[in-house]
């Protein structure tokens, strides 16, 4: 989720094809060692308060956003992440009240590559409750997925609850904490999670709720009760839909499916996505001839951008790809953060990659480390990665016939970001694709993170390494779909039905 590659202009081709370093990055423990379990509530006050004034050290000092001549405010964001969160670390009392105060600091930033993460030892968060039924946000509304006997329809939409509408509500429980509000996407990922109490003490959770089902609206009173295994399954269900694992199918004669749910694939997925690839090269007259071909995203958490690249130079052709990829980076610039312990990393994970024999990163590695050191040397805030070589402009080259021209539809969820937006940036620079299903999230222009653990152990602390300069994506912008899909199950056969449609409907 937090992975993502994007190259520096002329680096272009070398860098996209990279591993995305953070695919490999190890996690380093905190300079103090790790607490007892908290036991009391003067206990929790104090994990909180410190990982909290961490995190804010660690972030001042190493991330980017914090000299980022082109980001001012975030000095000023961090600063009041920091207050916010020592404000309710100060009333903490639980290991549920720990993790609200963490998760305060980092919604006040507002960027997924910066903040901290939670991570309780099990035992010490508190259960999830629910009240019978799962709900999703559908572009417009919030409506239950899946519900026990006697709870609310299937279908039915939540209208609001104890005097309060459903966005009022959603903005005080959820995105105050999680998410980012104005993003469309993280409303699709977020706000089912109104109805989930994992026991923040700084919410009320809701008692009486009002839906609207085949015309008529009735009320419910809530009861609240752990989250079973039903639940979670419902939960987890709701999340995407039902998704397929890596691969290429064919649902029916002409229409591809390419089901791409991780760009952090395990060692079945490294070979499906290899296996695909392959026969797309070599079955490119039969892929030619198909009627559509369906990229579907959904489940994708980020990863490496390998891996939609490949892909993507397998479908229309590796020179076309390469050229117009280099068109549209072609005034990006890498600046890296030249902090220790930045610097530091980046030597760490060179053993690391040495020892499992990934030799083909180590000298573009050793190179910007070497960069980081000069300009600390310099005492400058940032190592500016530069190209060496000439060539002649990627704009100059001549285009090459795409090898698939027919409709692309690609499947965008609402978390897609990091490596996912990267794969966007990647088929959208194609007129023949067509987004279909959630507005993305965003990405801030700070990447290459790690992580590193907090002092009492029990969370981490998010840092970037890198800030993009000059980037085509702005800063916090989203890709549109240009059909939202508000089908309530958002399985394969609501997208089919879906581009099918589409399909009969493009000029032959």
């Amino acid at each position: 989720m937090l992975k993502s590659c994007l190259p520096a202009p002329r680096l272009c081709a070398a860098l996209l094809a990279c591993l995305c370093l953070i695919g490999a990055t190890p996690t380093w423990a905190a300079d103090s060692p790790a607490q007892a379990a908290p036991q009391t509530a003067a206990d929790w006050q104090r994990a909180a308060t410190s990982d909290i004034e961490a995190a804010y050290r660690l972030s001042w000092d190493n991330h980017p956003g914090t000299v980022d001549p082109h980001n001012p405010d975030f000095r000023r964001k961090l600063k009041q992440a920091r207050g916010r969160g020592l404000a309710l670390a100060a009333k903490v009392d639980s290991g549920a009240g720990y993790e609200a105060a963490l998760q305060a600091f980092s919604n006040s930033l507002q960027d997924g590559h910066a903040g901290v993460v939670p991570r309780l030892p099990e035992g010490l968060a508190a259960k999830a409750q629910w009240p019978g039924f799962v709900t999703v946000w559908r572009g417009r509304g919030l409506f239950v997925y899946a519900s026990k006997p006697g709870g609310p329809a299937v279908g039915a939409e939540l209208l609001g609850c104890d005097g309060q509408s459903i966005r009022d509500l959603i903005e005080k429980n959820v995105f105050a904490f999680n998410g980012r509000i104005g993003e469309a996407g993280h409303w699709w990922v977020r706000a089912r999670q109104v109805l989930i109490d994992r026991g923040n003490p700084f919410i009320q959770r809701p008692q009486q709720c009002s839906f609207r089902s085949a015309g008529a609206v009735s009320g419910q009173t809530l009861v609240w009760q752990d989250l079973d295994a039903q639940g979670q399954a419902w939960l987890e269900a709701s999340y995407n839909g039902p998704t397929l694992p890596v691969g290429l199918s064919e649902p029916r004669p002409g229409l591809l499916w390419m089901a791409m749910p991780s760009f952090d694939p395990d060692e079945a997925e490294r070979a499906s996505y290899a296996s695909v690839n392959q026969q797309l090269k070599t079955q490119a007259q039969g892929i030619a001839a198909a009627d559509a071909m369906v990229i579907d995203l959904r489940d994708n958490q980020g990863g490496s951008s390998n891996w939609s690249l490949n892909f993507a130079r397998a479908l229309w052709g590796e020179a076309e790809v390469n050229r117009r990829m280099e068109a549209y980076n072609a005034k990006t610039e890498v600046w890296w953060r030249a902090s220790p312990d930045n610097a530091a990393y980046l030597h760490r994970l060179q053993e690391q990659l040495r020892q499992q024999g990934q030799l083909e990163l180590l000298p573009w590695l050793s190179s910007v480390e070497q960069g980081m050191e000069q300009a600390k040397r310099r005492k400058k805030h940032f190592y500016v990665e530069k190209d060496s070589g000439e060539r002649s402009s990627p704009l100059a080259t001549k285009p090459q016939a795409l090898l698939f021209n027919k409709p692309v539809y690609v499947i965008v969820p609402g978390q897609c970001a990091s490596a996912c937006l990267d794969a966007l940036d990647v088929f959208t620079r194609f007129p023949n694709t067509r987004l279909i299903g959630a507005p993305s999230a965003a990405d801030s222009t700070y990447m290459e993170v790690r992580t590193q653990t907090l002092p009492s152990g029990m969370g981490l602390v998010i840092i970037p390494n890198k800030v993009y300069v000059n980037r085509p994506r702005a800063n916090g912008q989203t890709y549109r779909p240009a059909i939202e899909v508000l089908a309530l199950a958002w399985s394969q056969a609501d997208f089919q039905q879906v581009i099918e449609k589409d399909l009969q409907a493009q000029p032959r």
